[in-house]
């Protein structure tokens, strides 16, 4: 098997690990402009050939090509691809979007190669030299075929990314982009404009500000996401977005007549349905909406506390993402707060501390 990647970067680059790893006889080659990535990755042996000049001869022969750049690029190199195209090939791409590259496979009368491709996994970094030939272990791995596609390049597919150890599921573009508009667009223009609307109306001593925590930070982190990115998305899924913004927009103006009419058997109805639903999600595979890896733990109030910790963590090689005291523990236990970047990372920093006698709360 030969795999083609345009774009090697934090997607790109962990498919190829990924694969790699599991499959080191399967010849990988990626182009990009990033000529430091390509040359990681050789010096990596993940990938045998690289180029940082586009040239379609180069993928030719590759029974999968990756789209993995950002979409209007990947648009630029599609006319030049059709020519290195057997019956065979099969075009994929990783966008979080996919009703509007699936329009422009099929103005450029691509349908037939392509199965496209979303693995619901990422950080918030990005570049070949942050990718991890484990970021989509056991993550929903979407494909949205064109309805041109055969059925073969759909098994081939999905055979692809469960050698990633990744979950294949099968959809639509349109039910994709809606979906994906509840459980990720959604949430994050909310957290936003939650984030925003705090800020107006807090207080001229940011009152507000100094006490949030536990609730409010949980359901505002992703507000910490980049703005290009979800700028972008809200421009590209737009419709679905708005829909359901509507949708919302109408049950929080039920919500806010219930509670002006203090109706409590509805108010109590509905936060117990909201919660038995919530509380039925299964944890075991990552979403679209980022993990995160921290601990809290009771800290003795003692010169040089925070510090031992960290040099606990940071002599066993365990990097800590953000490190702080929690004044506001309303909702959790813990005086301290220790976020990691893995969830081996978060592991390890457990059943380390734990060994110190420090008490855990995970």
């Amino acid at each position: 098997m030969k795999l083609a990647f345009i774009g090697l970067g934090l997607i790109g680059g962990s498919i190829a690990k990924t694969i790699h790893r599991k499959s080191p006889e399967t010849e990988i080659i990626a182009y990009d402009l990033n000529k430091s990535g390509l040359d990681l990755a050789l010096e990596e042996g993940v990938i045998s050939s690289a180029s940082d000049e586009f040239s379609p001869d180069f993928f030719r022969g590759a029974d999968v090509i990756f789209l993995c750049a950002p979409v209007h690029s990947n648009t630029a190199y599609l006319p030049l691809l059709k020519s290195v195209f057997t019956d065979d090939t099969i075009l994929t791409d990783v966008g979080s979007v996919k009703g509007e590259i699936n329009e422009i496979i099929e103005a450029a009368d691509l349908g037939r190669w392509f199965v496209g491709g979303h693995p619901m996994a990422g950080t918030e970094k990005s570049g070949y030299e942050n990718s991890s030939d484990r970021l989509v272990e056991n993550a929903y791995y979407i494909l949205t075929p064109s309805p041109l596609a055969s059925s073969d390049k759909v098994e081939k597919m999905k055979e692809l990314v469960l050698l990633m150890d990744a979950i294949p599921l099968v959809l639509t573009p349109a039910l994709h982009d809606y979906a994906t508009a509840a459980i990720s667009h959604l949430p994050h223009v909310i957290a936003y404009s939650l984030v925003n609307l705090v800020k107006d109306v807090d207080d001229s001593d940011e009152t507000m500000k100094l006490i949030a925590a536990g609730g409010f930070k949980d359901i505002t982190r992703i507000a910490s996401s980049s703005p290009e990115m979800w700028r972008q998305i809200c421009l590209v899924n737009g419709s679905n977005i708005s829909t359901l913004l509507e949708r919302y927009i109408d049950s929080l103006s039920v919500m806010k007549d219930k509670i002006d009419n203090a109706d409590s058997e509805y108010l109590y109805e509905n936060f117990e349905k909201a919660k038995d639903y919530r509380d039925s999600f299964i944890s075991a595979s990552p979403g679209p909406i980022k993990k995160i890896y921290a601990l809290h733990c009771d800290l003795i109030d003692e010169s040089g506390a925070i510090a031992t910790i960290a040099t606990i963590l940071a002599s066993n090689g365990i990097s800590i993402k953000n490190i702080g005291i929690v004044h506001n523990r309303e909702f959790q236990d813990g005086a301290l707060r220790v976020e990691f970047y893995t969830e081996s990372e978060y592991d390890n920093a457990v059943s380390l501390l734990k060994k110190h006698r420090y008490v855990i709360y995970s």
